[in-house]
């Protein structure tokens, strides 16, 4: 009995193991995220991500994503992890709001170098500056729309891929014979893999579009990983969306731009696939690829920096205390 107790339940922390509180986050997840799409669904007709959604229904999908992803987490947090909120990588101190700044800044600046070497090498053509396919509202209404639309998503999206599921991976793989270093790498990458099947079914997603994503996870978990925070990847998401979207025209992961969308710059693409990842959008292109990895040598300096400015020493996440085989 006390053998088949301990396959479900840690009796030192007092919670159920890893596996089991990742499956319930994931239950949960869906479970919150299918009720209120229904309830869309009933508001609405039925509709698709390339097709002409109203920009309305665009915000409730970005509400919904980020309803799902802080309730089911803060459950789950609460009754399954017991621990706080903020142990998830939101200690909303100083630091935590200019590293959330650095990110931010980052992603566009990572995206306005994808578009300026395509630009350069002839791969697009910009059509129209300023641009939005509905002229009857102010240029401005659509893009604050998709910017916090872009919020949502990547709240959602990094605690779910790096808060809560690299955090409880980096844990329960915590066997003395792995240590906690190996751990949090092996977590890292594992939940980088989930990460790139989650966008599986993207519009215009295949294997390549698929592989790269999983390396976006990689670039988008380094800065949690180094700080133990979400701030880097937060603002490092948000900026990557909405300036490769609604600043410089591309496809987001697959999804084109729908009717009531605005666009500083509207552009056409002829450059080839394998360099600009076509309709899927630079994340699937050798492009997107070189920009992750030049990130990634970013945010190591950026957090080496802070460190040496802190005299606090680049740490890893969990690695001062870590909890084992949980």
């Amino acid at each position: 009995m006390n053998f088949l107790k301990n396959i479900f339940w840690n009796g030192e922390q007092r919670r159920i193991r890893t596996g089991y509180r990742l499956a319930g986050q994931f239950i949960l997840f869906i479970g919150i995220a299918a009720g209120l799409e229904k309830v869309l669904s009933m508001l609405g007709s039925q509709t698709d991500l390339n097709s002409d959604a109203p920009m309305w229904f665009f915000l409730c999908l970005g509400g919904i994503s980020l309803t799902s992803g802080l309730l089911s987490t803060w459950v789950v947090g609460r009754f399954l992890d017991r621990r706080l909120y903020s142990n998830f990588g939101f200690h909303l101190n100083k630091s935590w709001w200019i590293d959330l700044g650095f990110g931010l800044a980052l992603g566009g600046i990572l995206m306005g170098l994808v578009f300026t070497i395509e630009l350069s090498a002839g791969w697009l053509t910009v059509t129209n500056v300023f641009y939005s396919k509905n002229p009857s509202l102010p240029f401005f209404v659509p893009i604050l729309v998709f910017f916090f639309v872009f919020i949502g998503v990547a709240l959602s999206e990094e605690l779910l891929s790096r808060g809560y599921i690299l955090k409880n991976l980096s844990e329960g793989l915590n066997f003395r014979a792995i240590g906690s270093k190996n751990a949090i790498l092996i977590g890292w990458i594992l939940s980088s893999i989930v990460f790139g099947l989650m966008h599986l079914d993207n519009p215009n997603a295949g294997f390549i579009s698929t592989l790269n994503i999983m390396i976006a996870g990689i670039f988008l978990g380094l800065g949690y990983v180094l700080t133990g925070e979400l701030a880097i990847p937060i603002g490092l998401h948000i900026a990557w969306n909405f300036f490769e979207g609604n600043v410089f025209g591309f496809p987001v992961s697959g999804i084109t731009v729908p009717s009531e969308v605005a666009t500083f710059v509207k552009i056409e693409q002829t450059g080839p696939e394998l360099w600009t990842g076509g309709a899927f959008g630079p994340e699937a292109g050798l492009l997107g690829l070189g920009a992750m990895f030049l990130g990634m040598g970013l945010i190591a300096g950026w957090v080496r920096f802070r460190s040496s400015q802190n005299n606090s020493g680049i740490y890893l996440l969990l690695a001062n205390s870590p909890e084992k085989n949980i």
